[in-house]
């Protein structure tokens, strides 16, 4: 029962830092592509740990 828990929060861990990796703020306002390429990673195990969390519930 801690398991998907600890996954849950493991899995909104990853989307905040998805979200301030992709919000920081430059002086362009161009995001580059390492910036595109790590929010976008984070973003995919963010969910892929909050899909497991809620799965391993049922």
């Amino acid at each position: 029962m801690t398991f998907p828990l600890l996954l849950l929060v493991l899995g909104g861990f990853l989307l905040g830092g998805a979200w301030s990796v992709w919000k920081l703020d430059t002086d362009e306002r161009a995001r580059s592509t390492g910036q595109t390429v790590i929010a976008v990673a984070l973003l995919v195990c963010a969910l892929l740990a909050t899909a497991s969390g809620i799965l391993r519930f049922f």
